[in-house]
């Protein structure tokens, strides 16, 4: 018999999280035939003896909703084994949108996760204005990786309110009621639910918080109940769990999810201004999950970092006066300009904080601020921080940051933690590595592209975490039926005759990670950070090889999901 492609002699990690075995692998279409013993021949063979084979990783929370709108390869999370992405969290995107909302919505996804506004304004093509409409657009586009969209919580609400969402007021019985009219229309149409944000770190560039930051119960609800009038969805938050606690706050989660009969999933990370909640809030999911409320947090399995430096969007001195002078300059050129002693001693006497239009400004201490070399080191000890740094040679910490981004050409970066990282161990996200119910994500593939580079959390979390402990058969579990599932996906993320043929082959001992580097394929010439990998021999999406040894093939087989097509539940 001959078959479209035929995998041999892999060792096989087959999502369940059992043992892994060798076997080879037959491909018909985009359908996985056979697993074990092949026989017949295949139009295309891929040698794996010597690698994993794995199902490509399914990454819940991501914000590729401008990119896939003019961009046929979602890198960075398609260079490190994603064959699916969840986009729309978080509660910001464009759809639904009113010509007049345009710029409301780009501000907010600007400020946001740090997605450029002229970037936004050149790529998107506005050919639609409701949700579904939306999803017709994404449609037509062909990808390197499957795609699925979330109903963004600010979008709805500006549509349905107007100016009154933008000042946080309460909505009415009559707009709560609209609001659910256009879930349920959305998850009809195909989306996975709808994402909502109850955090003041999210603002626009000029200071504005989010507009579902006050948003009340029962209009959490009335989202909840148009999710399951639609067809059933997902309910996706981030909170800073504060009004006025981690339990009260919980608690509304709960009823919301009690009301509606709705999957729930939250961000969930260690910060370090309060280093005790996240541990509150995975025992409280964990006695919700216990009493039949799917309440699943999503976690990171490293710190979530800043890249601070002068290629990217921000540095510690992006606020001061003295360096806005010359911040217009190519980087080199800055940091020969920043070398100049009349400059240097203006920009380390002025007040970092005051003219900063970075809302994370006030969380960076130097305590927790690192040179980043390359290779990366997400972990690295408290010696080696910018604070310890100073503390040996004598000298402020702020001049020790300021000499190291001026250096040279200017290219070099500071690692700054803001979360998972208050012990200096990464100690929290093997905890929650632990608990089964936890979800490993928060990569934000296709966001933060100046400051921000965690597509690589797949990579990373194969590469550290075996070395800690960690089967490498749960951790492939973790990133690829596991998360699957809790999209509603039940065709894929597991390597099984007659489930969907995304498939990972990946050389365990070759996996590395680069420092990322700052490219400039944006539109309107925006710039980005990307990371790629090395260890991925070869990425198959729908039984087509896409990626081989990290470079596209140029196939793009991938599609958006709608969640009422077959395959979902």
């Amino acid at each position: 018999m001959k078959h479209d492609l035929v995998i041999r002699n892999g060792w096989v990690l087959d999502g369940t999280g059992a043992p892994g075995f060798q076997a080879d692998i037959a491909i018909d279409g985009e359908t996985i035939t056979t697993v074990g013993k092949v026989h017949g021949s295949g139009r295309e063979e891929l040698d794996a003896k010597g690698l994993l084979v794995t199902p490509g990783f399914v990454d819940i929370h991501t914000h590729y909703d401008g990119q896939a709108v003019w961009d046929s390869h979602l890198a960075p999370s398609a260079l490190h084994g994603v064959t699916t992405a969840l986009m729309g969290n978080c509660g910001v995107g464009f759809a639904p949108c009113r010509a007049e909302d345009r710029d409301t919505l780009i501000e907010l996804m600007e400020g946001v996760e740090d997605i450029p506004g002229p970037v936004l304004h050149e790529g998107l093509n506005w050919s639609w204005e409701s949700f579904p409409e939306y999803l017709d657009a994404l449609e037509r586009k062909a990808r390197d990786i499957d795609i699925a969209a979330l109903l963004p919580h600010g979008a709805v609400r500006v549509n349905v309110m107007g100016q009154r969402a933008l000042r946080l007021e309460n909505a009415t019985a009559e707009e709560i009621a609209r609001m659910r009219a256009i879930t349920a229309e959305a998850v009809a149409a195909g989306a996975f639910g709808t994402s909502t944000s109850r955090t003041i770190s999210h603002k626009t560039l000029a200071g504005e918080p989010t507009p579902t930051l006050k948003a009340q119960e029962e209009e959490l609800i009335g989202l909840a109940a148009g999710m399951a009038e639609g067809g059933g969805g997902l309910l996706e938050l981030v909170s800073d769990w504060n009004t006025p606690d981690p339990a009260t706050e919980f608690a509304i989660v709960r009823r919301v999810a009690a009301a509606s009969g709705q999957p729930v999933v939250f961000s969930l990370t260690a910060r370090h201004d309060r280093t005790e909640a996240w541990k509150e809030l995975l025992a409280l999911s964990g006695e919700a999950m216990a009493a039949g409320l799917d309440i699943r947090p999503v976690f990171p399995p490293r710190p979530i970092g800043i890249l601070m430096g002068l290629v990217g969007s921000q540095n510690p001195f992006s606020g001061c006066p003295s360096y806005r002078e010359i911040a217009h300059l190519p980087p080199a050129e800055r940091a020969a300009a920043m070398r100049e002693p009349a400059r240097r001693a203006a920009i380390l006497s002025e007040d970092r904080v005051a003219g900063s239009n970075f809302p994370l400004i006030t969380r960076l201490h130097w305590a927790r601020m690192f040179p980043f070399g390359d290779p990366p080191d997400y972990a690295p000890p408290r010696e080696a921080s910018l604070e310890a740094q100073a503390a040996r040679e004598g000298r402020r910490p702020e001049e020790v940051a300021y000499d190291l981004l001026c250096a040279g050409d200017g290219s070099a970066f500071i690692f700054a933690p803001l979360t998972n990282f208050a012990d200096y161990t990464l100690d929290a996200s093997a905890e929650c590595l632990r608990h089964r119910h936890a979800i490993v994500g928060l990569s934000d593939g296709g966001a933060h592209v100046g400051f921000i580079s965690d597509g690589s959390f797949p990579t990373f979390t194969l590469m550290h975490w075996p070395k800690r402990g960690f089967p490498m058969e749960e951790l492939i579990r973790r990133q690829t039926s596991d998360t699957a599932r809790a999209m509603g996906l039940t065709d894929r993320g597991v390597l099984a005759p007659g489930l969907l043929a995304d498939i990972n082959l990946i050389a365990e001992g070759e996996l590395a990670l680069p420092q990322p580097r700052m490219i400039h394929d944006l539109p309107a010439g925006g710039k980005r950070l990307i990371q790629g990998a090395r260890g991925y021999q070869a990425t198959i999406k729908r039984g087509q090889v896409t990626y081989r040894h990290g470079t596209p093939t140029g196939r793009l087989p991938g599609r958006l999901l709608r969640r009422h097509e077959s395959g979902m539940r």
